[in-house]
């Protein structure tokens, strides 16, 4: 019941990581590879205030998601005034950069040895120490992001960012401020970010750069892209799917000398039967002829 507790706080992580990342990446447009930086940021500023100032969990996750916004503020500013391509590939250098920061920075994140000891989160002289209780706690954050997200993208914001994903000279024609809408959801979507990431922090108690490389932001990004861009409830069958199969495959009764290659291998299979079989996205119906 533990393993399974603990699978499900993974997947409620990956859940809101996916959607901060969609209200950028679907509904903005904007193929990010730096929200593994975000979910970084968020998860070493929690870690660094909880265990070095002693700060609690109510007033570290705002702070934590100040930082990420503002970084996202001052990377959006710049990766912005490039396109498609480009704009990816400028994603990809700031993940490099925060990621050679936490790896490289030893006064302020230890770098590889990283930082131990991270306390429980502690609510209003509650401790949250068993897995269910963190688990309540992890739900009603994915709640609230997930009914923020919906509101805000069904909002006439939530329309532009749609407009401009669409055709972003036709937006512009409109009158719409296309730089402006795509820099707020930039930072929004790296703010949310922050909040999987306290909650990782105080979770495993324990972080280090590993966590937050450029394969977790393809990883994110995958989750999003498979459960469909612009599509929030997908991407909460994306993540149970993405983290809960290679777990399942362990079960796969296979020789110990090929069980990890046939796993991988089992694993990718998968990953492309269902992108030619839900290239939608899980959620959408196809329309009758």
């Amino acid at each position: 019941m533990e393993y399974l507790l603990h699978l499900l706080i993974l997947v409620s992580i990956y859940v809101m990581l996916s959607q901060s990342l969609n209200l950028s990446a679907g509904f903005g447009g904007m193929i990010s590879l730096a929200h593994a930086g975000f979910y970084g940021v968020g998860a070493y500023t929690a870690a660094i205030l909880a265990v070095s100032y002693h700060l609690p969990f109510l007033l570290v996750l705002p702070l934590a998601m100040l930082l990420s916004g503002l970084l996202a503020l001052i990377v959006s500013a710049i990766a912005l005034r490039t396109i498609d391509d480009y704009f990816i590939i400028c994603t990809l250098g700031i993940q490099v950069i925060v990621f050679s920061l936490m790896n490289n920075w030893m006064s302020l994140t230890h770098g590889p040895l990283g930082i131990p000891g991270i306390p429980g989160i502690q609510l209003f002289g509650v401790d949250i120490e068993s897995k269910w209780a963190f688990l309540l706690l992890t739900l009603f954050f994915v709640a609230l992001i997930f009914f923020f997200l919906q509101k805000l993208t069904t909002s006439s914001f939530g329309l532009t960012l749609r407009a401009l994903s669409e055709d972003e000279i036709f937006a512009q024609s409109l009158g719409k401020n296309v730089y402006l809408s795509k820099v707020i959801a930039f930072t929004a979507g790296a703010m949310l970010a922050a909040v999987p990431g306290v909650l990782y922090a105080h979770y495993i108690s324990y972080i280090d750069p590993t966590s937050f490389t450029v394969d977790e932001s393809i990883f994110i990004l995958s989750i999003v892209i498979i459960g469909g861009m612009q599509n929030l409830r997908g991407s909460v069958i994306a993540a149970a799917f993405l983290v809960l199969l290679p777990e399942a495959l362990r079960f796969v009764g296979m020789p110990n000398a090929i069980a990890a290659n046939m796993r991988q291998i089992i694993y990718g299979g998968i990953l492309i039967f269902m992108m030619f079989r839900y290239s939608r996205g899980f959620s959408v119906r196809k329309e009758s002829a």
